[in-house]
């Protein structure tokens, strides 16, 4: 997928802000371009999982249909562990086969990671992230 450093950078300032809970959000996109983020609440409010609430799910979902847009991924924090899908990440993704999920590690606050996964059927494949 390709994004654009800008949307790298909105992604890990919502992980600091959030921290030391895990944010999540939505990014849309087209033709494995991811062109918006849409920052959601952690309706868990915690910094082991997620869950995008479900009124922002909604408005973001509504936005990016009104704009013609897709939904690229599903980005959440991981604030003291590795950029990759936890089990109880990949439990999650079963509701949400078709994006794919990326993840933002704080784990080394001064060198913050973001990597992304195809997550269907419970298998993990890492997806190659094009910063532009």
């Amino acid at each position: 997928m390709r994004i654009g450093r800008q949307l790298v950078d909105q992604i890990v300032a919502h992980a600091r802000e959030q921290a030391p809970d895990e944010c999540c959000g939505m990014l849309a996109g087209q033709n494995g371009e991811a062109t918006r983020i849409y920052r959601a609440r952690n309706a868990e409010r915690s910094p082991l999982r997620y869950t995008i609430h479900p009124s922002d799910q909604i408005r973001i979902m509504t936005e990016i249909e009104e704009r013609g847009e897709e939904l690229a991924a599903i980005y959440h924090s991981h604030t003291k562990t590795p950029a990759e899908p936890s089990q109880t990440d990949i439990n999650l993704a079963g509701n949400w086969p078709d994006p794919l999920y990326v993840i933002c590690s704080l784990a080394d606050p001064e060198a913050p990671s973001l990597r992304a996964f195809a997550i269907r059927d419970g298998e993990v494949q890492e997806v190659d992230l094009d910063v532009r």
